[in-house]
């Protein structure tokens, strides 16, 4: 008996082994690219079981399996793979087959998207492709990156931010600005520092960014920041700063104290007061700015946290201008059950503080037209003044003006994402933003307030107060079964803004020691004649938004998406509306009768529509307000109240502005996508632009009012090339190439119930003392177009002569304002972007170059300086070269011949970058660059720089005027570090 309970214990124990092996294993592991980057819903199942499991966004899965078990994996994009299962507790898979480019994850509209998938215009632009050396803000890291977005840098001013149109104008009283988004709250382009920014995606069609509604129709911008994407247990460190220097890009050539006394001799009326003062110079300085950037990742793939911090000073090129800022963001991830509940925490926080002094464009103006003969202070100290109209001492005017400026934001957001099952996840999104804004100015008594107005000083106060807060909650279902792939994503949103400000002024103060800092002081506030005002909006926005997309065998895509908004700035018969899109797409590439060519690796056809719309760019358009007017008064609830007038009419039918935008592109790939790009075919219609319409008085309380009147239209190509020229083992070279067109026109000014007597506009405006208009958008025409009188030529006594609206030549004093045309348009009819990336073993190397062609400028310095009209005036040193071989004596009149080509290609940027050796234990990475930014600009214009014109904001509708009174342009050298620990 014992003797078989010891052989029965004995089989026991040698089969234990074989029994473990029959009971499920675990496996756990990771799904990989061929550039081990991890590949996420990859299907990993247990062949002829329904045991299966999907990946996350780290490439990783876990499941059980059983004895003689064959592990399948597959993703859409790479080729399937079988493997054997030997007890393995743990494995990493590499899935081969697929196109790298094509897997990236896009950021789209509330989540992200595989590029491949994508079916409407969508670009992106990763932190490695970002435009090296110094950059003020985030759009001028994708400055002639993305096609059909014209990304300017108009003013050298530090405290000045780019200039952003995507797709030509599209509205005429709504805004032009894209809608930003930075982690899914919305933003702007200043919301974080460049350096802490890991992409920035554009949707640029209608499809693409319909799901936004009535904020988009200038398109969307995405902002990713910067995160831990580490699954160690580290920290890792960054740091990143540069020093550079800024000059003026070019100086105009104003005549000298030599230049006045030789034309004196000639016998020219100027005065010769007896100095050599270059004024250009002496407001100019070449100031040495500096930026530090330091970055945390540490955690696991649990919990990580993400901490920077940017530290930003620099200085102007004029004095006393400059900025000074800090920014602060937390971002904490947490996940927990598994993984099934994630959240997040972030906190974005910036400080701002600004110095303008008196510069700017006064003092621009008169550095340019001070009399280089002239002294810049009197004998006692004083700054010299004269009497002379519209003419002060530059230098006393910036040294005499205190100008200061704090803007604070904080960013709150946090999200909890929930995960019930494999395919499907909740998420909860809240943000709020608090903004605070405090300015206040001053001059002193010896400021020409005081010394020619007698106003014994002067000061103002002025602050802002804006809180916005965000709701939303969505929720997004991804099916994959076979050939196809499913994601369904539903949500609601919203969002409430409150603003408000206060402002006051004084002057005729005891003393100039108080600055803005004891404003009751003035005596002019006794008299009556101080100022003060207040102001107080809400607005409110709702939506409701779905979208469904529907990949097939990884050839046939759809996309279909709708957003029901409703908004408080609108009239309430028209409070909601209906934002539809839909999009196809055809991956050619994968179709049979192309899988056995090695020359085409990318080739898919993409065709969508979209409606967007654009909110007024005021709250209380709708609604009938009064204004305060002494002595007068307004019928206001039956009651006749004193003191009150309409300032606006009522009108509940006020809606939005309504963009429909057809599009359709091309995405290829040739000899594995060594050649790769996209062409994309655009037109888009708007609607019920919002317009100020002249209506009877009465019935209506006043002359005007904000309607849905008349259409738009733009229309273009936009074409991207990369082509990876050289890629050897220490040398590489890749390049892109941007292009893009648009052609606009206005439609129609009218609506069902109003039709316009005079099919026009007039915008732009020249200034003292010609107080011209400059440009005219005309119904059935483009916008941007010049309208002047047509210069052909000088008589003899150094008059212009033009021609008529007969085509007829006249003199200038016997035209009339009928005889203005049509002369060349300031909107660029092409854009252009070629960038460059070399590497050569350690160094780096990056030329970026940026052109615009096909548009035309309106020098305004050379038509007030080179004209010497007025003696008292300094002028550029051609102002008395020939005109039409004949020497100029005419008034200052707006004329062609002060209209230019505009075109140019700019070498905008190039880097030299090296990363030395490994030698430091510690350090993981160290590299040191140089950069030089706006080099050199290839152009026949003849003023400080073609790129110094405004497109947007008040010249909308009168772009391509480089402005007397203007910040002007910079070159910036940089030295910068970048080390990581």
């Amino acid at each position: 008996m014992k003797k078989q309970l010891t052989n029965f214990l004995f089989l026991l124990f040698m089969a234990l082994p074989w029994v473990a092996l029959a009971q499920d294993l675990t496996l756990t592991g990771t799904v990989k690219d061929q550039d081990g980057k991890p590949i996420e819903v990859a299907m990993v199942g247990i062949k002829n079981t329904s045991t299966l499991a999907y990946t996350d966004a780290e490439g990783k899965f876990t499941l059980k399996y059983g004895p003689n078990s064959i592990l399948v994996v597959s993703a859409i994009g790479y080729d399937k793979q079988e493997i054997a299962l030997t007890n393995q507790r743990t494995l990493d898979i590499i899935l081969t087959g697929g196109n790298a480019s094509l897997d990236e994850l896009v950021v789209v509209g509330y989540g992200t998207q595989r590029k491949g998938d994508v079916t409407s215009s969508v670009s992106s632009v990763k932190s490695e492709d970002f435009l090296k050396g110094t950059v003020r803000d985030a759009a001028q890291l994708i400055q002639g990156k993305v096609a059909g977005l014209r990304i300017t840098t108009p003013s050298g001013d530090p405290n000045a931010t780019t200039q952003i149109n995507l797709r030509g104008l599209n509205s005429i009283n709504g805004s032009q600005n894209p809608l930003v988004i930075v982690d899914g709250v919305p933003g702007s382009i200043t919301t974080v520092a460049p350096e802490d920014i890991e992409s920035i995606d554009v949707l640029k069609d209608g499809s693409a960014a319909a799901i936004y509604g009535t904020r988009a129709t200038g398109g969307v911008i995405l902002i990713t920041t910067r995160k831990n994407k580490n699954s160690e247990n580290k920290t890792t460190v960054e740091y990143n700063a540069y020093v550079n220097q800024q000059r003026i890009y070019r100086k105009p050539e104003m005549m000298d104290a030599s230049d006045y006394r030789r034309l004196i001799s000639q016998g020219y009326a100027y005065e010769d007061l007896g100095s050599n003062t270059n004024w250009i110079d002496e407001v100019l300085q070449n100031p040495l700015s500096h930026n530090h950037n330091l970055a945390f990742f540490g955690g696991n793939y649990k919990t990580n946290f993400t901490g920077t911090l940017n530290y930003r000073d620099w200085d102007g090129i004029m004095l006393k201008t400059g900025q000074e800022r800090v920014a602060l963001r937390a971002d904490l991830n947490h996940e927990m059950y598994d993984g099934k509940v994630k959240t997040n925490l972030q906190l974005i926080s910036t400080t701002t503080t600004s110095n303008q002094g008196g510069a700017g464009g006064w003092a621009w103006r008169q550095a340019m037209i001070r009399n280089p003969t002239d002294a810049i202070k009197n004998a006692d100290g004083t700054w010299k003044e004269s009497n002379a109209y519209m003419y002060d001492n530059p230098l006393g005017y910036i040294h005499e003006t205190i100008n200061d400026a704090k803007t604070k934001e904080n960013r709150f957001s946090g999200s909890v994402e929930y995960r019930p099952m494999r395919d499907l996840n909740f998420k909860l999104l809240a943000s709020r933003v608090q903004g605070d804004y405090l300015s206040g100015s001053a001059t002193t008594f010896q400021h020409v307030n005081t010394t020619k107005n007698n106003m014994n000083g002067t000061a103002s106060r002025y602050t802002s107060a804006n809180t916005e807060n965000l709701l939303e909650l969505t929720g997004n279902y991804v099916k994959t079964f076979n050939d196809h792939r499913f994601t369904l994503l539903g949500g609601y949103s919203w969002q409430d803004n409150t603003s408000e400000n206060f402002y006051a002024y004084n002057y005729d103060f005891p003393t100039d020691a108080y600055s803005y800092n004891k404003l009751e002081a003035g005596t002019a506030l006794q008299r009556g004649l101080a100022s003060m005002t207040s102001y107080k909006s809400k607005w409110q926005l709702a939506g409701f938004f779905a979208r469904l997309n529907y990949v097939f065998d990884n050839k046939y895509m759809v996309m279909a998406s709708v957003r029901r908004e409703g908004s408080s700035t609108f009239g309430e018969n028209n409070q909601w509306g209906t934002f539809p899109a839909f999009s196809l797409g055809w991956n050619i590439a994968n179709e049979e009768f192309l899988k056995g060519t090695n020359t085409i690796s990318q080739l898919k056809l993409r065709a969508g529509v979209g409606v967007t719309g654009t909110i007024a760019s005021s709250p209380y358009q709708s609604q009938i307000s009064y204004n305060f007017a002494t002595g007068q008064g307004a019928f206001i609830g039956g009651k006749w109240v004193p003191g009150f007038i309409p300032a606006r009419n009522f009108n509940p039918d006020l809606r939005w502005e309504k963009k429909t935008e057809w599009n359709a592109g091309l995405d290829f790939g040739i000899y594995k996508n060594k050649l790769s790009g996209s062409i994309d075919f655009y037109t888009r219609t708007v609607n019920d632009l919002l317009y100020y319409f002249s209506v009877p008085v009465p019935p209506y309380l006043t002359s005007s009012m904000m309607l849905n009147a008349g259409s738009m239209k733009n229309s273009g190509i936009e074409v991207m090339l990369n082509y990876a020229a050289i890629q050897k083992k220490d040398f590489s070279w890749n390049t892109t190439l941007t292009f893009s067109t648009n052609k606009n026109k206005l439609i129609d000014l009218s609506n069902d119930q109003f039709d316009v007597t005079t099919e026009y506009f007039d915008a732009g405006y020249t200034g003292e003392p010609i107080q011209v208009s400059t440009h005219r958008v005309q119904v059935g025409g483009p916008i941007g177009q010049f309208y002047v009188l047509k210069s052909v030529g000088v008589d003899d006594n150094g008059k212009w002569l033009v021609e008529n609206k007969n085509g007829e030549i006249i003199p200038i004093a016997q035209a009339t304002p009928e005889d203005r045309q049509f002369y060349g348009n300031g909107i660029p009819k092409f854009n252009v972007g070629w960038n460059n990336n070399l590497n050569y073993k350690r160094f780096d190397l990056t030329v970026n170059f940026r052109g615009a062609f096909g548009h035309d400028i309106l020098n305004m310095q050379r038509l007030y300086y080179e004209n010497p009209v007025n003696k008292a005036y300094n002028v550029l040193k051609t102002a008395y070269d020939p005109v039409y071989g004949k020497e100029l004596k005419n008034d200052l009149v707006y004329v062609s011949h002060y209209i230019e080509k505009g075109d140019y290609l700019k070498l905008d940027n190039i880097t030299l970058g090296y990363t030395l050796p490994k030698v430091i234990k510690g350090i993981n990475n160290l590299r040191v660059y140089g950069s030089v930014l706006n080099l050199y600009t290839f152009t026949g214009y003849k003023g400080i720089d073609p790129e110094g014109v405004s497109y947007t904001g008040d010249y909308t509708f009168a772009p391509g005027i480089d402005h007397r009174d203007k910040y002007p342009n910079t070159r910036t050298y940089t030295l910068g570090l970048n080390v990581s620990f």
